[in-house]
């Protein structure tokens, strides 16, 4: 970044097609010095901390899970069978077999039928999915077209920070139709899961979940995917770019690095989400209570009348709980915890925003619940269902993640390459801040302005490994573009199978269940037999009284 804002003569290319200008590389110094908060040294270990954080915290749920089950005795309670839904009864109850547990006849769904229910279902969530991406590719265009408008913009401060009032309002729009998208996404959800007529309740609710979860995380993720791995990958060079539909230059990214970018996006839609999440959560219900009293109030009932009422009547006023139970709840901690893990070598202020985020949210639940919500009826339930196997599936890919945006958005890489193969201290076994000496100037390609007929003369930089216009092969990509390539492949393996290993042995060390409540559980088994041998002993001792045979007190 120091390299980066003492740069007053180095000239970067335009990075637009009409409307830009020549500019100086030192105009993007606040940038370089955001982006090294987050790009720096630090970044490789805080993702390593971040995936082991997420295992230990998965691990101490189990514990915690397996406690719970113990105190609310519902340890056996799994092994019942539970009672099918009234819609399955209804739809195949011409169709019976024998249940091979309680053996009693019940309706029975053929393979053929549920198959191509299954089949309906899962096209109907790839076509939501690909309207998502349509939805996704529809903001690039905007940048691309926007970007050129801002570059020429009225004012000064718009186009002189036209990136950022790109990335800004790309993101704005993002996020509105993000919200859209969650409304009609719940509806088509709940239809597909009545469509394949799941046989349980159980089954309802994990096949419910599922599908909101794919929705809402290819919604919420997929533009952040494009910034992070397809930002400004295949725009081309100066003199040569590449163009969408011929028309539109694609975007590339900034001087200092892409990083910054994907920092805005991530930034804005968690704390957009968890605003509105916070409103639709209690102040929806508030509104609708409001309401609900002025209806009464025109009803003619007097606020007197009301306070003589019952607590249940006064109750019977407040909003119904979502008919989907706490599968809101839910949907919302998972997403919240992919935020947390999965791109958080991006964005580490991520879970200090969760963190916040769920102080808050934990006095507004209370509220809530308490206040403006009817008394929910109680279930049963040994776990939280299907939504461990996708906390579980969340971890493995922040892993995944985290390495290729170290290797691939990051600049962690090309920094080291230069530092221990190009810079000044080539070969002699260290790293200092002054082996990075000259990174920058490395990291600029050359290009020669007058190929662009527009009037320009002399050279000007650009983010690229490429040979300069006077070399024999120009343009081409140099020995360092290749190093460069595969160190970041290499770091990718590396990293991966490191952080997998460590996974895996702490994953290995902690036990599912507690050790004294492990005692108490073979305490109790052994109190139970025991039990069982003394009523039996009794039992035998009885017998033999009344058939007037000896007792010797051995076993039966």
């Amino acid at each position: 970044s120091k390299e980066i804002c003492e740069a007053n003569e180095t000239i970067m290319c335009p990075m637009c097609e009409r409307n830009c200008t020549l500019q100086k590389l030192n105009e993007s110094c606040i940038y370089a010095k955001v982006t090294h908060l987050f790009d720096n040294g630090g970044t490789v270990f805080f993702a390593i901390f971040m995936a082991i954080w997420a295992t230990v915290f998965l691990e101490f749920w189990k514990r915690r899970r397996a406690v719970l089950t113990y105190d609310w005795d519902l340890i056996d309670w799994e092994d019942e069978e539970e009672e099918l839904r009234p819609q399955f009864e209804a739809k195949y109850s011409q169709v019976e077999r024998v249940n091979p547990i309680t053996g009693k006849p019940e309706p029975f769904q053929p393979f053929p039928d549920k198959l191509s229910r299954l089949m309906v279902s899962v096209s109907g969530i790839f076509f939501m999915i690909s309207l998502v991406l349509t939805a996704v590719f529809a903001v690039v265009v905007y940048r691309l077209v926007a970007m050129e408008q801002f570059a020429s913009f009225k004012w000064y401060f718009i186009k002189k920070y036209w990136q950022f009032a790109t990335s800004g309002t790309g993101v704005c729009i993002n996020f509105m139709i993000i919200m859209s998208l969650n409304v009609v996404y719940e509806k088509v959800a709940y239809l597909l899961t009545d469509l394949e007529h799941p046989r349980t309740e159980s089954e309802w609710e994990n096949s419910f979940a599922l599908k909101m979860f794919l929705f809402q995380f290819v919604n919420l993720n997929s533009s952040i995917f494009y910034i992070a791995f397809f930002l400004g990958r295949f725009a081309g060079r100066p003199g040569k770019y590449n163009k969408l539909f011929n028309r539109w230059r694609l975007e590339e990214c900034h001087p200092s690095g892409c990083l910054i970018d994907l920092c805005l996006q991530m930034g804005v839609i968690m704390v957009l989400k968890q605003m509105w999440n916070n409103f639709m959560e209690l102040g929806y219900p508030l509104l609708q209570n409001w309401w609900s009293r002025r209806k009464m109030k025109r009803g003619g009932q007097l606020m007197e009348h009301k306070i003589s009422l019952p607590q249940w009547e006064k109750d019977w006023n407040l909003q119904p709980m979502n008919l989907h139970g706490l599968m809101d709840e839910y949907l919302e901690m998972v997403l919240q915890f992919g935020f947390t893990t999965i791109f958080v070598a991006a964005f580490p202020l991520a879970p200090l925003l969760a963190l916040l985020n769920n102080i808050i949210e934990i006095r507004l639940d209370a509220y809530k619940f308490v206040t403006q919500w009817r008394r929910p009826m109680p279930a049963r339930a040994t776990d939280i269902g299907i939504w461990y196997g996708i906390l579980e599936g969340i971890g493995v890919l922040a892993v995944i993640t985290n390495a290729f945006v170290i290797a691939i958005t990051s600049d962690y890489i090309p920094r080291f390459v230069y530092a221990y193969k190009y810079g000044p201290c080539t070969d002699q076994g260290y790293r200092q801040e002054k082996c990075l000496k000259g990174y920058v100037n490395s990291s600029l390609s050359v290009f020669d302005l007058s190929e662009l007929g527009m009037g320009y003369s002399g050279y000007c930089r650009y983010r690229d490994y490429r040979a300069p216009p006077w070399s024999s092969t120009p343009y081409e990509f140099t020995l360092q573009f290749w190093h460069v390539l595969a160190a970041r492949l290499a770091f990718i393996i590396v990293f991966e199978h490191l952080v997998f290993g460590i996974k895996s042995f702490i994953a290995y060390l902690i036990p599912d269940m507690p050790k004294d409540l492990c005692d108490r559980m073979r305490r109790e088994k052994y109190l139970v037999q025991e039990m069982m041998y003394e009523a039996e002993l009794e039992h035998l001792q009885r017998e033999r009284k009344k058939n007037g045979k000896q007792y010797h007190h051995e076993w039966p």
